[in-house]
């Protein structure tokens, strides 16, 4: 019976051991990042780290829980403003995300322009690229700036071109780098006739999705007022500190869920219904 538990302490030892000192494999990591990572590089702002994303949303929901109970005094109303606010950030990200898309597909076109016409005038095709950081559309000038930086330290292109698909972050800008990484490696003087081709596609596809998005805008802005509407009336309730305390009973916690869970429901649906194809990063 010792020797029985003497080696159960044993194997339990060993495997404490094990764990704080044995090499671990190595976690394997989602494709460009974990969906918080790819989300700040969309809204540019790969710099910014996923924990100073989550400081700033437990931040947010902490004051707002504390405002909030210090006027209405009521924990449930409180606590459902503080999961507002703590997911405020996430939503502002996406919409600089959206916004930074919509920019860049507009440019793009003149990106190429430029690009074709700098490689027509016997321009390499790195040193077309990196004079975009000085003379390209506005929006992309920092990314090309990073770039011819990046290929002066490395001399080394494809490595170049994959730091800046990642700053750029954008399905449009992939689609470009990617085609002229096949360009550089095949070679010959088609690069001139790929670039005008690409530049009119993505002029029309631009247009194309401007229009959807202008008569979609109805559909989003009645989505976000049909939510945000009775959220503004309990806000504004708090305030009346006798007007709220029906929601600290039980049936009121009841209400408020419910409430809650309706309108992301209603909003996720409504949403989905009017929304325009995403377009996908390629070999992200």
């Amino acid at each position: 019976m010792g020797a029985l538990i003497g080696l159960g302490v044993g194997v339990g030892l060993l495997l404490v051991w094990s764990a704080f000192f044995l090499p671990r494999a190595p976690r394997p990591r989602r494709p460009g990042g974990t969906r918080a990572e790819q989300l700040l590089a969309r809204a540019g702002l790969g710099d910014v780290s996923v924990t100073s994303l989550v400081l700033l949303c437990v931040v947010l929901a902490v004051v707002a829980f504390v405002v909030i109970q210090a006027v209405s005094r009521t924990v449930p109303v409180a606590v459902v403003f503080a999961l507002m606010a703590g997911w405020a950030p996430v939503l502002v990200l996406r919409q600089r995300a959206a916004r930074r898309q919509r920019e860049f597909a507009e440019v793009w076109p003149d990106a190429v322009d430029n690009l074709a016409s700098a490689v027509r005038a016997g321009m390499s095709l790195p040193d077309a690229l990196g004079a975009l950081g000085t003379n390209g559309p506005e929006a992309l000038r920092d990314a090309f700036e990073g770039f011819a930086l990046d290929y002066q330290v490395t001399g080394r292109f494809h490595e170049s071109l994959d730091l800046l698909k990642a700053r750029l972050a954008d399905p449009v800008g992939d689609r470009v780098v990617e085609g002229l990484r096949i360009a550089r490696e095949v070679g010959g003087g088609e690069l001139g006739r790929l670039l005008r081709n690409l530049s009119g596609y993505l002029r029309d596809e631009a247009r194309t999705r401007s229009e959807l998005e202008s008569r979609q805008a109805w559909t989003v802005n009645g989505a976000r007022l049909a939510v945000s509407a009775p959220w503004v009336v309990l806000l504004l309730m708090s305030f009346q500190t006798g007007s709220v305390q029906a929601f600290s009973s039980p049936a009121g916690v009841v209400v408020l869920t419910v409430g809650a869970a309706l309108c992301v429901l209603a909003y996720r649906l409504m949403m989905r219904i009017g929304r325009l194809p995403v377009e996908r990063r390629i070999l992200a």
